[in-house]
């Protein structure tokens, strides 16, 4: 581990926060979210997620995309294990810093990932990001114009905010944006915590 943000998530407080991350409303949320993406790609055969937790994601993205080869990477040996049990998936438990994936997917995301990596780490997992992509990047986090750190918890230095989306796509000018929008906690229907997404594809 290069980091103490990955010796905080592959560690005892990774390991309590599978238990938040679950439950029919968070997936029926999911479920919501992952098919508005999903209208505006085209033939996504193969998925995965970068920091898939017990794969609550993944498990969303195996009913929306039944067809599809559904994979994760994710740093906690006990998240990890849970989401392969749970979501009948390929998950690699490894860091995004460290993972070598030579398999290239139709779309690769994050979701409430990039907010938790060291800010001087960033561009080494937009790389991975866009390298493991064969068509499209999906990004859904934190949004700030600028960068700022936020205390999560009670602790510092595990919680980032800022433009991810457009550093992404200053660093590759072929990623142009398909589509964004934003989740909202007080939405009546499906409420999730107030996520930016960004939905870019390569061309």
């Amino acid at each position: 581990m290069r980091t103490e943000q990955e010796k905080f998530w592959s560690g005892s407080f990774g390991d309590d926060y599978c238990d938040r991350n679950s439950g029919p409303d968070l997936h029926a949320a999911n479920l919501s979210f992952f098919s508005e993406v999903v209208n505006h790609t085209c033939d996504l055969r193969s998925v995965i997620e970068f920091g898939c937790n017990i794969g609550m994601n993944l498990k969303a993205l195996n009913q929306v995309l039944p067809n599809a080869k559904i994979s994760g990477v994710e740093i906690n040996e006990k998240a990890a294990k849970i989401a392969s049990e749970a979501c009948n998936a390929e998950v690699i438990n490894d860091s995004l810093l460290e993972v070598n994936l030579v398999e290239k997917y139709m779309m690769t995301f994050t979701k409430g990932v990039l907010i938790h990596i060291n800010p001087d780490e960033l561009n080494l997992v937009y790389e991975k990001l866009y390298e493991a992509s064969e068509r499209y990047v999906l990004v859904a986090e934190y949004y700030n114009p600028v960068p700022v750190t936020i205390p999560y918890r009670g602790k510092y230095d595990v919680l980032f905010k800022r433009d991810f989306a457009g550093e992404i796509m200053d660093k590759y000018p072929d990623l142009h944006l398909v589509n964004y929008g934003f989740l909202y906690r007080n939405d009546p229907n499906f409420p999730q915590d107030d996520i930016s997404w960004f939905l870019m594809e390569k061309r």
